[in-house]
């Protein structure tokens, strides 16, 4: 076969051809490189936000954990025993109290039911502290827990539901503590209450009995005078008696007349009979005025607490300032404006105390003022008496008068007074439906008021 041979033209194509192949295969390789180039920027990509995510996981990791370890910490720092159940009863924690207090581990708890782990008798106990309810709804109730010795004492439990968060019902937390330790606790406060409720009988008291101290040497300077008139009095119907005797006597041994109207003259017969009806009379209004003395004190010493009668105000106001007044002995310009038949219902003697205390406050009140003043009122006002008590002293300081009905509070001098007084009084006017009230006069001085409804 003879040999082939290559053309000019030939020799040319086949250059072009393969330089045509060898471009496109250039090119496709850059194509191919830049692929690449892109994938493995993606991946480059990815790869730096797993690194972020996995960061980002180790941190809130980290919070988890220290919320777990808070949470953890602070159920176990709880006194009382708590446990955490599901909805079915089912046991998923308790707390190291609650393994204190019965004597099991974790293990022998958690996974079990709450009804295998109380006593067998307050199984009916139980249902209520796990029935499905609100969010807000706690319920109250006494279990005994079942031990390996037979059970433990009555714990006082609160049951407080679970939900998640679509307010579906998942559970209940139990809490509670033994109902001995809360007995022994009440039995301390209410131990303290007992003590403090005597202290303060014993207070009031002493403050009565002061009271009742000065009540007396005002009462004493009163009676000190019908009683010195009636003595007085019986000394001379005593020597009037040794005059008629005489005279008698010698009537019956029937002497001669002129010598018993000689013995008349000199015994002064007549005049003695003439001054015989004052006399009585006098002795009879002293005796009088100490039996009115006497039976205003029993009155006022007796009354049961709480015993309730007419008041006749005058009769109160005037026998509580008169007995104030001379108590103090001082001399003030008193004056009384007083409505007559006024009546309200409540304790004379109570009432008394009030009147008196208020009084003496303002006399003490008024020590340095020259003119001193006292007016004391009383006054129908609509269905109510008002009582008012005021003084040209002073006046209360501004940053006293919210507090001087607060027990112990006092501007006395040591020695002059507990601050019981007006503590006594504002809880007797309450007691009797009103309010006591202080406040100063625009003029200078102060005012106590109270009204009482009336009767």
């Amino acid at each position: 076969m003879p040999k082939a041979t290559h053309s000019p033209e030939a020799s040319e194509a086949d250059s072009l051809l393969k330089l045509v192949t060898s471009g496109g295969a250039i090119e496709f390789d850059r194509e191919r490189e830049g692929a690449w180039i892109e994938v493995i920027r993606k991946m480059d990509e990815v790869y730096s936000d797993l690194l972020r995510y996995e960061v980002d996981l180790e941190h809130k990791n980290a919070e988890l954990e220290e919320a777990q370890a808070f949470v953890t910490n602070v159920i176990e720092s709880v006194s009382d025993i708590l446990i955490v159940c599901d909805a079915r009863g089912m046991v998923q924690q308790v707390n190291s109290a609650f393994q204190h207090a019965l004597g099991r581990s974790v293990g022998d708890v958690v996974g079990r039911n709450i009804a295998d782990v109380i006593d067998a008798a307050d199984g009916a106990k139980l249902v209520p502290l796990l029935k499905p309810r609100g969010t807000p709804d706690v319920v109250d109730g006494e279990l005994r827990f079942a031990t390996d010795g037979g059970s433990t004492d009555l714990f006082a439990i609160n049951s407080s539901p679970r939900h998640d968060h679509r307010g579906r019902f998942i559970g209940v937390v139990l809490t509670g503590r033994p109902i001995g330790e809360l007995r022994r606790a009440y039995e301390a406060l209410h131990k303290a209450h007992q003590e403090l409720q005597r202290a303060q009988r014993q207070l009031v008291e002493q403050e009565k009995m002061a009271s009742l101290g000065r009540l007396v040497a005002g009462v004493a300077h009163e009676l000190n005078n019908p009683i010195s008139f009636v003595y007085g009095n019986i000394h001379t119907l005593i020597r009037y008696r040794a005059a008629i005797v005489a005279y008698l006597d010698a009537i019956h041994g029937k002497g001669r007349a002129s010598d018993l109207a000689a013995l008349k003259k000199s015994l002064r017969i007549d005049e003695v009979m003439e001054d015989f009806g004052p006399l009585i009379e006098g002795t009879m209004e002293g005796a009088v005025r100490i039996s009115e003395i006497v039976k205003n004190l029993r009155r006022l010493s007796f009354s049961k607490l709480g015993e309730v009668e007419r008041v006749n105000i005058e009769r109160l106001i005037n026998t509580a300032v008169l007995w104030a007044v001379r108590t103090k002995q001082v001399r003030i310009d008193l004056q009384m404006e007083l409505e007559p038949e006024l009546w309200i219902s409540g304790n004379e003697g109570q009432l008394h105390q009030v009147i008196v205390n208020l009084v003496e406050n303002a006399i003490d009140a008024m020590r340095d003022t020259e003119l001193p003043r006292l007016v004391v009122s009383a006054a129908r006002k609509g269905n109510e008496i008002l009582f008012r008590i005021s003084d040209n002293g002073p006046g209360i300081d501004k940053d006293h008068i919210s507090h001087i009905f607060e027990p112990f509070f006092t501007t006395k001098r040591v020695g002059e007074g507990t601050g019981l007084g007006l503590w006594i009084s504002y809880g007797i006017v309450r007691e009797h439906g009103g309010e006591l009230l202080a406040a100063n006069e625009p003029d200078g001085g102060a005012t106590f008021s109270f009204a009482l409804p009336a009767a």
